[in-house]
């Protein structure tokens, strides 16, 4: 067979260096390609990592037996000698910058599994990258700034295949030095408030169609950081990609709890979500906590026997806390011929039907996982006007402290989407009797699950920490800096003399808590917002002429009105049969139960994106207790890669 000359850059030599030249045939495989590279360098060094890639194809030839005839690689091709793992920098969701070694070979997402690995994260599959806002006007002053700005650096720490060891829950190499230790506190520990300048120079979104373009950026999962021209020492963005957290722990979950914490505040701050002013008051007083916590107590990675204790205690209440989840069979009997019924009057309310009509009065019936309503409560032993079953439901609050408002939004599975319902309750103990009933039915669950008083706690104490305490007079003489407690419009409203004693006074409803507790505490209450975790796209659906928005959440699909905002429809998952993408003409179908059949083309993102993210969602509901070393990549990828998983 016939020699011919391939020309290979090696990233060793030099960018000014010119190819290596190397005689080849068409039958050589790659493993012989990479040995005569080596030879001809004459280098003395480590050559395990490097592989070849393909630029023209932007492809790595990894399969060293393959030769160049099976890849079709002919004498034209430009090939480069260049390691697998490479600097990056990933701005984290505390607004710090990392420097981490990253794998640029493999699929992103065992990339962000490395990378997690790395940082102490569990359940890594939560977790994505996507590209920073370009900014080319602003680039060279861009590099100005940077240029003063602290980047932690990682990338001495290489993990092999083996699992990490631990120390009192901390990875080992976190222990190296002085500077990973910094790394850890970093991670784990809440960063102070910026500064009022710096705060208003952030990117906030002001439409929806602003927040669908941030989610145009995510990067693909099934393809390598490389493919995607990710160069080295780029700087990308890691955060909480889909909302759907699996077992919270705080004695493993100390960076990630404080990552998600900080991605929660900075989504409240900069108005990627909205919610009530009271609670936005208990935001800020969270916050504010959490922060005269934070550099008050000195973190050390080597806890006390008390702080071990504590760890001990905790683990003990969560063993308890999951022993109580499983019942014996005699309980279980019990609970089945007793179990409890709510009765009372509550208001209901309809927008589609009774958009210009007021909430109207009735008897209502919580019984198993139903409702029942009728006209009166003499009339309650005939026929209800309805009876609504609320097992897959959509439950929200709609609670406005000031006002006295106690209302129960329900989106009710119904063939054709969601039917939208309103209760309104007359007052907090009637509210959180009925909330908690009904966030139980929605999992197909009754009264006599032992979940449901500590459920009902639970709403009460967050009901509570929205009140003002009538206590002793505070005192605003505490510098606080409100720009960077609650959110632009609030500061809009009211002056900062006015929101400093409102915060201190929500303070007071929160100050026992621990720094942890604070944490969690601000997770749950906003991952209870109507609008939690809803990633939007602008779409165009098969057969309109105007552009309309979707809503991706962890268990249903919304169709938004893009002038108005308002809701038009709401598919949930657990009744889709299919999905899939006409790669052609890149529209995602959907077919639902019913014969109710959907379809649309992206217009501010890659219908991959959209494709990624339903699957990744559909997987999220499969897991069980993996961590990222027992993460089923498999059938990640065939929910989310489409044709082009690798």
């Amino acid at each position: 067979m016939a020699a011919w000359d391939l020309h290979v850059s090696v990233d060793d030599l030099g960018p000014e260096a010119p190819p290596l030249i190397i005689s080849v045939t068409s039958d050589l495989h790659i493993g012989g390609v990479i040995l005569k590279l080596v030879q001809k360098t004459q280098m003395q060094q480590d050559w395990s990592d490097y592989a070849v890639w393909w630029e023209q194809k932007r492809m790595w030839l990894l399969k060293t037996s393959w030769t160049l005839d099976k890849y079709g690689v002919q004498a034209d091709a430009r090939l480069q000698f260049t390691p697998q793992h490479k600097p990056l920098r990933l701005l984290l969701p505390n607004t710090c910058t990392l420097r981490v070694r990253a794998c640029f070979s493999a699929p992103l997402l065992q990339a962000v599994i490395d990378i997690c690995r790395v940082l102490n994260i569990r359940h890594p599959e939560e977790l994505s990258l996507l590209k920073a806002p370009e900014e080319k006007e602003k680039k060279k002053k861009k590099e100005k700034d940077e240029g003063g700005e602290e980047i932690f650096d990682l990338t001495a720490v290489v993990l092999g295949s083996a699992a990490p060891s631990f120390y009192n829950g901390v990875p080992a190499h976190f222990f190296d030095s002085a500077e990973t230790e910094a790394v850890y506190k970093m991670l784990s520990v809440s960063q102070p408030t910026i500064s009022p300048e710096l705060m208003a120079k952030m990117y906030r979104p002001s439409s929806l169609i602003d927040k669908a373009q941030i989610n145009s950026r995510w990067l693909d999962s099934s393809r390598s950081l490389m493919q995607q021209g990710i160069q080295e020492n780029e700087r990308l963005i890691l955060r909480f990609k889909y909302y759907s957290f699996y077992n919270l722990d705080p004695q493993y979950d100390a960076v990630r709890i404080t990552q998600m914490y900080e991605q929660a505040r900075w989504a409240i701050l900069l108005e990627e979500i909205d919610c009530t002013e009271e609670e936005m008051m208990l935001f800020a007083a969270l916050q504010y906590h959490i922060d005269k916590l934070s550099q008050s107590s000195n973190p050390d990675l080597k806890p006390s026997q008390n702080q071990a204790l504590e760890d001990l205690d905790s683990a003990l209440m969560n063993l308890e806390v999951k022993l109580e989840g499983t019942s014996s069979a005699t309980d279980t009997l019990e609970s089945i011929t007793d179990i409890p019924e709510l009765k009372d009057n509550l208001k209901l309310f309809r927008p589609k039907r009774l958009t210009l009509k007021a909430y109207k009065q009735y008897w209502f019936i919580f019984k198993d996982t139903s409702i029942s309503y009728y006209k009166s409560r003499e009339e309650a032993h005939g026929e209800p006007i309805q009876q609504m079953n609320l097992r897959g439901c959509e439950v929200a609050p709609d609670v406005n402290l000031a006002g006295q408002k106690f209302c129960i939004k329900l989106l009710i599975p119904a063939p054709e989407g969601m039917s939208e319902v309103y209760l309104r309750c007359e007052n907090e103990s009637q509210y959180s009797q009925w909330m908690a009933a009904c966030r139980l039915a929605s999992k197909g669950k009754t009264m006599a699950d032992s979940s449901y008083q500590s459920e009902v706690q639970n709403i009460l104490s967050f009901l509570t920490m929205q009140k003002s305490n009538p206590g002793p007079q505070i005192t605003s003489e505490e510098n606080i800096n409100t720009q960077s407690l609650v959110s632009p419009r609030y500061h809009k409203k009211y002056k900062a003399k006015q929101l400093t004693p409102r915060i201190l006074e929500a303070h007071q409803n929160v100050a026992q808590l621990s720094l942890t507790e604070a944490r969690m505490r601000f997770i749950q209450i906003w991952q209870s917002l109507p609008d939690f975790g809803v990633s939007y796209f602008v779409v165009r659906f098969k057969g309109c002429r105007k552009d309309e928005v979707l809503g991706i959440a962890n268990n249903r699909l919304i169709r938004i009105d893009l002038s108005v905002g308002d809701v038009v429809k709401t598919w949930r998952y657990n009744n889709m049969r299919q999905w899939n993408v006409n790669w052609d003409i890149r529209q995602v179908a959907i077919e639902l139960e019913g014969n109710v059949n959907v379809a649309f083309s992206c217009v501010t993102a890659d219908c991959k994106i959209v494709h990624e993210y339903i699957g990744g969602y559909i997987f999220m509901s499969t897991r069980s207790k993996e961590t990222s070393e027992g993460l089923n990549q498999e059938l990640f990828h065939k929910l989310t890669g489409g044709h082009e998983a690798l």
